[in-house]
């Protein structure tokens, strides 16, 4: 886009930004004075038709009111959890810089790849263009969000998509069951009704949240003696060290979101092959609530649990395939053979004392999982888990860096030699008789009791 779109564009999320703030400060006053919050969208859109054209620039009266919905519905939505005990959940009062605008259908024109954009009585409208086509119909297409995301403008499109159509004979049967254990190196394990499993590796997507900080860490280090003085923070410098730590978190958070969406595409393509009508997904909120440390603590936040569970329900959704959250307690720490409790293992294999059972631990959970039923208890029938035999591998992720065929990252630092590489061995003779490299000693087999 040109400058002067660019900068209208960005006028539209600032007067957005403005409608939010005054929503925050009107109810300021009204808390002050002790008076009931305007929290409901209907009066908020009449304070809005009382405060007249024009207050908010360039932004229509439909773009305001999406800002005045969303405010609604994050303000019933903490005021349910609160009254649900959640006690964490807090109300809708900090104030945002650019806030998104939605503009509903008959507001809005897509044509092949220009969009026009609403705006104010009296203000021409804005018409860009879109940097590929709109991958639905036109028809199909209910809403447009302009959003700002790492210093780039992006253009949210909505459609209202059909339930995918299977031929007879092909459809999920909804008599088939799979259980879906939910984890951090593996995103997704899932296992079916005829011993079919599938392990989705998240092994790229946690690196790539490790080599991200230590990419943030080290460049705050390496601007950390030419960073601007607290009197300087307008200076050019500090403005072109800030786009550029935008556009990498920007970038960060689009990868991982690739690849998350890659991991339920993944998922739910299994499930139609297995026929698989209901998925039951363990709900590991009660974790979120364990304070584990400051390292562990951020493991969980970059899990995105409640985004890993949306994606895999829509994408469930439209396939015709049913996802009932059960509990999950005790599945990764229970026997599936003798039902007793297992010492949480350090890898991935579980090991029962007990009977001798082996098996990976987040597959039995998923085995287990399958078994429960939404707002049932914690016990399993004795002979209701079906172990998965056929374990299918995945993997998610593969555009990040690091996971192609090089397998490096580059923003791994270089490998350096440390110490010392030691005396050389002797290369093998030519004619192919024994090596002159000194024997080496493998373990501890060739000692003898009491020798060190």
């Amino acid at each position: 886009m040109t400058a002067g779109q660019r900068r209208r564009c960005f006028g539209l999320l600032r007067s957005a930004g403005d409608v939010w703030a005054c929503v925050l400060e009107v109810n300021a006053w009204r808390r002050r004075r002790r008076d009931a919050p305007l929290v409901g969208y209907r009066e908020l859109c009449r304070e809005l038709a009382a405060a007249g054209p024009g207050t908010f620039g360039e932004l229509d009266t439909t773009g305001a009111r999406s800002v005045l919905r969303q405010f609604s519905d994050a303000w019933f939505a903490a005021a349910k959890r609160r009254k649900a005990g959640d006690v964490s959940a807090r109300f809708p009062r900090r104030r945002r810089g650019l806030m998104p605008v939605r503009w509903y259908h008959g507001t809005f024109t897509l044509d092949g790849r220009r969009a026009r954009i609403p705006t104010a009585k009296g203000s021409p409208p804005v018409w860009v263009r879109l940097s590929r086509e709109v991958p639905y119909p036109i028809e199909q297409v209910r809403s447009i969000t302009l959003l700002c995301e790492g210093g780039r403008l992006f253009l949210d499109v909505t459609a209202e998509v059909p339930i995918t159509a299977y031929l007879p004979g092909e459809e999920p049967d909804p008599g088939r069951l799979a259980g879906v254990d939910l984890g951090i190196i593996h995103p997704y394990a899932v296992a079916g009704p005829d011993g079919e499993a599938l392990l989705v590796s998240g092994r790229a997507i946690r690196a790539e949240h490790r080599m991200h900080l230590a990419d943030t860490k080290a460049r705050r280090r390496a601007v950390a003696r030419r960073a601007p003085k607290p009197g300087q923070r307008g200076s050019r410098r500090w403005r072109k060290y800030r786009r550029r730590a935008r556009l990498v978190d920007g970038r960060h958070r689009r990868r991982v979101r690739q690849a998350q969406h890659e991991a339920a595409r993944t998922v739910i393509t299994w499930a139609q092959q297995q026929r698989v009508g209901v998925l039951h997904v363990g709900d590991p909120l009660g974790v979120l609530d364990i304070d584990a440390g400051r390292r562990h603590n951020l493991r969980l936040r970059q899990w995105q649990i409640g985004r890993l569970l949306q994606i895999l329900t829509d994408k469930a959704t439209l396939a015709g395939i049913t996802v009932r959250l059960v509990d999950e307690r005790g599945t990764s720490s229970t026997c599936p053979t003798c039902h007793r409790r297992v010492p949480k293992p350090r890898g991935r294999a579980l090991t029962c004392p007990h009977c001798t059972f082996t098996g990976h631990r987040d597959l039995v959970a998923a085995a287990t999982i399958a078994t429960r039923v939404p707002g049932g208890g914690p016990t399993t029938p004795p002979a209701s888990v079906v172990l998965p035999e056929v374990v299918t591998h995945r993997r998610a992720g593969r555009h990040l860096p690091g996971a192609g065929q090089s397998r490096r990252d580059p923003r791994r630092p270089p490998r350096t030699a440390r110490g010392s590489v030691g005396p050389r061995r002797p290369a093998p003779p030519p004619d192919g008789g024994e090596s002159l490299t000194p024997t080496v000693r493998i373990h501890n087999t060739h000692r003898t009791t009491g020798e060190r």
